[in-house]
């Protein structure tokens, strides 16, 4: 994390981008688009709208399919400026690389800061799942009780070494798409004659308000098209591979979650009658396939929930590693590699107890606290491209203003419309959070008088 100059202007598109002037280490560049989209649809995890499923569609009353919608449209104007963007700044860590380019270092420095908060609270939304689920399948044991095991569990593995292949993103997409393909066929065949087929995207009682706030946070379910965008030094032809990846990595995901909430809708619609809206999923399944698909679901579900636990605790302290190392934050307490097993152990050990919070907050909550710095950033990229083709570029053809200026303007008034969509309680949660970050870089630049680090929230090489 080499201090970056805040006041370096980014050239416009016709100049050279400033990463072709850099020596960076070369990684194998083995990932074309199909893999780039599995890659992406692995970070989204398919079966990721079982985790907001009652709750949204409790918030929304009963119009979940009506909300996803609305997000994948926010979210498509997004991933465009993404996919605009990657073409002049093809280097790892996503929103954060864009914006620190693009508006310096010091707004690049908040973004990073925003997008810690999510991946420090990722690996504990899962673990907060998997004690929902099993809890609801199994009443008489606690539900602390199975959420303390996953934390225990999955940081063990991580302080041993094992971690999650990249090979088992094809089996985990797979067994995922195995499900829902189920799903679907056996919700279908219990659709009751009669039933509206349109009710669950719109009904003249639905309330706007009320889905926009619902949209806001299935924002976090997109999360998988930013980490396309991470891949760009790993792909074959990146200029054309990396943004068709982030295009249809989007519109599948959004596609399959629309449709997997509204047949679940057409079999169960009575929003209102969910025993438990965080496990709602278990009555769908029970109502659709009875024990045998709820058996195939919790198993499906908790493996899922458990592998992207471990993956994103190993991200997340890889991270915080770096930032210890070069003194962005302690290095007595992150910056170490243990000697026997050759992890940041103390990084992993902080990202556990943080976790443990998992056992006093509520899904709501860590769900919309995850958004505001997913919709942060979203908001920031699209105002990036804006700034990086019109105002640096000085583009002013109207089909180029229609391109790179119509675009991503929608895409911004959508993100920061869902953004202001959230609970007070997320907002003050997350500008809390973004308040911190600012007061902390005052003192990493003594009063602004430095220039800021540089987050490293690339994936960093750690032996494990």
């Amino acid at each position: 994390m080499n201090p970056q100059s805040s006041t370096s202007r980014v050239p416009g598109p016709n100049t050279a981008s400033p990463l072709a002037q850099e020596s960076q280490p070369a990684l194998k560049r083995v990932m074309g688009t199909t893999s780039l989209v599995l890659f992406g649809l692995a970070y989204m995890v398919p079966m990721t709208i079982f985790t907001t499923y009652g709750l949204v569609t409790t918030l929304t009353e009963g119009h979940l399919p009506a909300a996803y919608a609305v997000t994948l449209a926010a979210m498509m104007f997004t991933a465009f400026s993404y996919a605009f963007l990657v073409k002049v700044v093809p280097s790892a860590g996503s929103a954060y690389s864009f914006t620190q380019r693009i508006f310096g270092g010091h707004l690049g420095f908040i973004t990073g800061w925003t997008l810690m908060l999510d991946y420090l609270l990722l690996p504990l939304i899962n673990y907060l799942l998997i004690g929902i689920y099993l809890n609801a399948q199994f009443p008489a044991i606690p539900l602390w009780v199975f959420t303390s095991a996953a934390i225990v569990l999955v940081t063990v593995l991580n302080v041993v070494g094992l971690t999650v292949v990249r090979s088992a993103n094809l089996v985990l997409v797979g067994a995922q798409a195995v499900f829902v393909v189920v799903f679907v066929a056996l919700a279908l065949a219990k659709v009751p004659s009669g039933a509206s087929l349109i009710e669950p995207m719109f009904s003249v009682s639905m309330s706007p308000e009320l889905i926009m706030a619902g949209a806001a946070i299935l924002c976090l379910s997109f999360l998988g098209f930013d980490a396309v965008s991470t891949m760009s030094e790993e792909a074959r032809d990146p200029l054309r591979t990396v943004p068709r990846a982030i295009i249809l990595t989007t519109l599948f995901g959004g596609a399959v979650f629309i449709l997997v909430s509204w047949v679940s809708h057409l079999v169960h619609p009575d929003w209102q009658s969910f025993t438990d809206p965080d496990a709602a999923a278990i009555e769908i399944m029970e109502g659709i396939g009875g024990q045998l698909l709820t058996a195939f679901f919790l198993a499906a579900y908790v493996a899922g929930a458990t592998a992207s636990a471990m993956a994103s605790q190993a991200s997340v302290s890889r991270i915080l590693f770096a930032m210890g190392r070069d003194g962005v934050l302690p290095r007595r307490v992150f910056g170490q590699i243990n000697i026997k097993f050759r992890t940041p152990v103390g990084a992993i050990l902080v990202v556990s107890m943080i976790s443990l919070l998992a056992l006093v907050v509520d899904l709501e909550t860590v769900a919309a606290v995850v958004s505001f710095g997913a919709l942060f950033a979203f908001s920031l990229v699209n105002l990036g491209a804006i700034k990086y083709f019109l105002v640096d570029g000085g583009m002013r053809r109207p089909v180029l203003v229609l391109k790179y200026g119509v675009v991503p303007g929608i895409g911004f008034v959508l993100t920061v419309w869902l953004w202001f969509s959230l609970s007070g309680s997320a907002m003050m949660l997350g500008l809390a959070w973004a308040g911190a970050g600012v007061l902390y870089l005052v003192v990493l630049t003594r009063g602004f008088r430095m220039a800021p680090p540089r987050v490293a929230l690339d994936e960093t090489d750690v032996a494990g």
